[in-house]
């Protein structure tokens, strides 16, 4: 394990640094990184789940579960409430770019303050833009709770697992099948 941390701070400098970090790459698909401890399961609040209301559970209750009750009905339903909660969150935040637009038509005679207020819209605009794009993410990962595909594989069927669908609700690829579609774009450019 030690070998696999001193290869991975290859400075990318080096003439040999693409060999080192492909050599790295292929060990760590053979060698089982350690668990994060932000991952780790708290042992207290094991039986959480149990006795809490789905509305009261928190991230760590739902990563302390066992994982025989991975993606049973209460976690569906903790999940569906917190993609619901990011999509009305964003929603409000469409409005208040409608209202913030609208405020900021005023004609400004300066050139310089001009320039500084059309920046910050497109700026504005382009974070809206992501936001749609996620908001349609969003709506497709509600559908996969509807149709009982959540939290697993559209590509191998493999639970994507819960640490994973916590840092980003909407995944629907398992982090290896990310990782290789990522590779495949950086390779070929799709």
């Amino acid at each position: 394990m030690e070998q696999m941390t001193q290869a991975a701070v290859v400075p990318t400098h080096a003439p040999d640094a693409a060999k080192a970090t492909f050599s790295t790459m292929n060990q760590r698909a053979v060698m089982t990184p350690p668990v994060p401890s932000s991952i780790q399961k708290d042992p207290k609040r094991a039986n959480n789940w149990k006795t809490v209301p789905v509305e009261q559970l928190t991230d760590q209750d739902i990563q302390a579960m066992p994982d025989s009750e991975y993606m049973n009905e209460l976690q569906l339903a903790y999940f569906r409430r917190k993609l619901s909660q990011l999509r009305a969150d964003m929603l409000a935040n469409a409005g208040e770019t409608t209202e913030h637009l609208r405020e900021d038509t005023v004609v400004v005679p300066d050139p310089a303050d001009r320039a500084t207020i059309e920046e910050e819209h497109a700026l504005e605009l382009r974070t809206r833009d992501r936001e749609r794009k996620l908001l349609k993410k969003i709506e497709q990962a509600i559908a996969r709770i509807d149709s009982g595909d959540y939290g697993y594989c559209e590509e191998t069927g493999e639970a994507i697992g819960v640490g994973r669908l916590m840092a980003r609700p909407t995944a629907s690829l398992s982090l290896e099948a990310q990782q290789r579609r990522e590779l495949k774009q950086k390779m070929f450019g799709d």
